[in-house]
């Protein structure tokens, strides 16, 4: 059990794809006698990294899944989490992001800011995470960590302060000069691990007068202690060191560090800066809504291990001995065989094996406190559970899950590998929140859907590797969505009579498209024409019609429902009644309104050689591609468009023929738009096919 918070780190690390966040962990544990070699990504020696443990993850040498490990550095307890680069597994970093205290933001000194750096920023902005970001590769060719602090100023909105400068770089790089001890630090040894302090190069003290004098003018602002320090002449490295922490604490600045993870610089001084300027969870104000009133009024939680216990359960895993559950603690303690509540459902959950991980390693704990990070065995829960000792009844706000933007059919070849896919899917969709598994209520196929193609490849390959559950999969189908372009009127009247009481419902009204909200029910009865009792039940019948349109069948969108009028019977009226009234009232309406098709836009960036941007434009064009930007810096040429997802299928395999292998891309979501009506009148006769298929 850690007893003095204050020499505790949570941190993440948190990168664009191929920046080095999966070689700078397996430094950093290195350094910290966590590990007693070093293995690269992609190593010759076909061992892979530390945290890339999944067997997947080292053949094609990306991070799928967030992995956790600890180590200890300067008498400071440091846990980390290392989240995957590519996008469609975005929803790790979100989790990570929500439950740890400070970040690293990898930069690549050749490629800088880069497009997915835009969707982890935003993240680490979404949660109000203090980062320190740390400009790697700095021994490649092209490499400029002065162009990425510029761009993390100009890109990102950061206010971005150099603490180092390289000696040299590219392959002359030998270390960095260290702008508040005002000395120069080389690495040498086999690994790095000898740090030879020296003075600065005599080619470089300009350079570093004035670097420094742009780090002291930027921090001062956040210390008046040593702004008067600056003014009498006394500075002392104390109070810079004060002064830059504070400011990252406040969310205002960004301090700069830089190195090369691969060729072992900078990295033991980027852990320096991890314990002097990253918070320990005291620092922190973490909040919790209070669920013992209606008011949900938010508390804050103290990390206190005396406190009531307050755990969030962040991340699921399907471990060797069961579920394993990652938790944080905010306030309070855990020990083992203690008794706690989920605050969702009211179980009562006894604590089993609590453990700390490394990477797929464990080590076991008997207790832990505020503020750690571990994980326990055999407790059933959701990702995204709140837990108590009882004593209180909080819930900790969720984290942001993105909507799943694709979808594969799925069919197991046979019996055998349909049981094996049923107990693969449970797992699945338990430990991932993006990823989502329906039945076709039509057609009785198995659907899932994710955030993209690579998802779903890694899932389907995950299914026949952990599972022997062998599927066929049909082409991927893209979310579509209807809307209405134009106001309809509706008046009409459910009447049904069977012997006995009958069914009576009338209502009246309009239905108009409605861009803020998915549906929007809008009550304006007066006079009771539709008594009260009823009128939840009107807007029940309505919304049920919103999950499949009339043109394809497609959920729909945009839509406000306006009731202004109806009529009830005093004996045949009933929920029901009125429900069906609702439903019959949308059926009769949806298609007056003009209804249209809409399709998912993805933001589409590609980075590549700027001899091959002609050929990157016109695979976009190709694509219903809408180009919305280039940038072209250092040889490399960024290309921003917005392309429809239906066009974006087996893209990848077409940019890499296009440009020699050496262009990559990475998309998100953006937006519905309306689909043009070529598209349109397809969808629709595929839909009727379908349709006619199934009688």
């Amino acid at each position: 059990m850690i007893n003095d918070l204050s020499k505790l780190r949570n941190i993440g690390i948190s990168a664009h794809i191929d920046s080095g966040k999966t070689t700078l962990t397996e430094r950093i544990l290195y350094y910290t006698n966590r590990i007693h070699a070093i293995h690269e990504v992609r190593g010759k020696d076909g061992v892979g990294a530390k945290m890339d443990f999944m067997e997947l993850e080292r053949e094609r040498g990306i991070t799928i899944t967030s992995a956790a490990t600890h180590c200890e550095w300067d008498n400071h307890h440091i846990n980390i989490i290392d989240t995957p680069g590519h996008v469609d597994f975005t929803i790790e970093v979100e989790r990570a992001l929500r439950v740890l205290d400070g970040a690293i933001l990898v930069l690549c000194s050749v490629g800088g800011v880069q497009s997915q750096s835009f969707t982890v920023d935003r993240q680490m902005k979404r949660y109000n995470v203090p980062r320190i970001a740390f400009v790697n590769k700095c021994d490649r060719t092209g490499a400029n960590p002065i162009k990425v602090r510029d761009q993390l100023r100009e890109k990102l909105g950061h206010n971005p302060v150099l603490l180092q400068l390289p000696i040299g770089l590219e392959d002359k790089l030998e270390g960095v000069v260290d702008l508040i001890e005002m000395k120069a630090i080389r690495f040498a040894g086999k690994a790095g691990d000898d740090m030879e302090e020296g003075p600065i190069p005599d080619n470089m003290k300009d350079d570093v007068a004035s670097y420094r004098e742009q780090l002291l003018d930027a921090v001062s602002m956040f210390s008046d202690e040593l702004m008067e320090a600056i003014l009498e002449d006394r500075i002392t490295n104390d109070l810079i060191y004060q002064a830059v922490r504070k400011g990252t604490l406040d969310l205002k600045l960004t301090p700069v560090m830089i190195g090369s993870a691969y060729k072992n610089v900078g990295v033991q001084l980027l852990l320096d800066g991890v314990i002097r300027y990253l918070p320990s969870p005291p620092d922190i104000k973490n909040e919790a809504i209070n669920l013992s009133n209606d008011t949900e009024e938010m508390i804050e939680l103290q990390s206190d291990p005396t406190m009531p216990t307050v755990l969030l359960a962040f991340k699921l895993e399907d471990g060797r001995y069961g579920q394993l559950t990652y938790l944080r603690i905010y306030q309070g303690s855990l020990a083992r065989d203690t008794f706690i509540t989920n605050t969702r459902t009211g179980k009562k959950h006894k604590a089993g094996r609590l453990v700390r991980m490394h990477a797929d390693e464990m080590e076991d704990v008997l207790e832990a406190s505020a503020g750690d990070i571990i994980a326990i065995f055999g407790l059933d829960c959701n990702s995204g559970d709140t837990f108590t000792d009882g004593s209180v009844n909080v819930s900790m706000t969720s984290m942001f899950v993105p909507d799943p933007v694709i979808s594969l059919s799925i069919k197991p070849v046979d019996s055998k590998a349909e049981i094996n896919l049923a107990k693969a899917l449970r797992r699945f969709t338990k430990e991932d929140p993006t990823f989502h598994v329906e039945v076709d209520q039509e057609s009785g196929e198995t659907v899932i859907k994710g955030m993209g193609e690579l998802q779903l490849d890694v899932y389907i390959e995950r299914m026949k590797r952990e599972y022997n559950a062998l599927v066929e999969t049909s082409p991927p189908q893209v979310a579509y969505r209807e809307t209405i372009t134009q106001r309809a009127d509706f008046n009409y009247t459910h009447k049904k009579q069977t012997g006995g009481s009958g069914q009576y419902g009338r209502v009246a009204g309009f239905m108009e498209p409605c861009e803020d909200n998915e549906f929007e029910f809008v009550d304006k009865i007066v006079g009771g024409s539709i008594p009260r009792q009823f009128i939840s039940a009107v807007n029940k019948g309505f919304a049920s019609m919103v999950k499949k349109g009339t043109i394809i069948g497609s959920p729909v969108t945009g839509v406000r429902v306006t009731i202004n009028d109806g009529a009830s019977h005093s004996v045949d009226s009933s929920d029901i009644a009125f429900q069906e009234a609702a439903r019959g009232a949308w059926r009769e309406t949806f298609n007056k309104a003009r209804p249209k098709i809409l399709e998912p836009i993805m933001h589409v960036a590609v980075e590549g050689p700027t001899e091959f941007s002609g050929n990157v434009l016109t695979t976009l064009m190709q694509r219903r591609g809408m180009i919305i930007g280039s940038h072209e810096d250092g040889g490399i040429t960024r290309i921003e468009a917005e392309v429809p997802l239906a066009d974006m299928f087996g893209y990848s395999t077409v940019l890499r023929s296009n440009t020699q292998g050496k262009a990559e891309f990475t998309m998100e979501f953006s937006r519905y738009l309306q689909v043009p009506a070529s598209i349109a009148e397809e969808l629709t006769e595929k839909a009727k096919e379908k349709a006619a298929s199934r009688k």
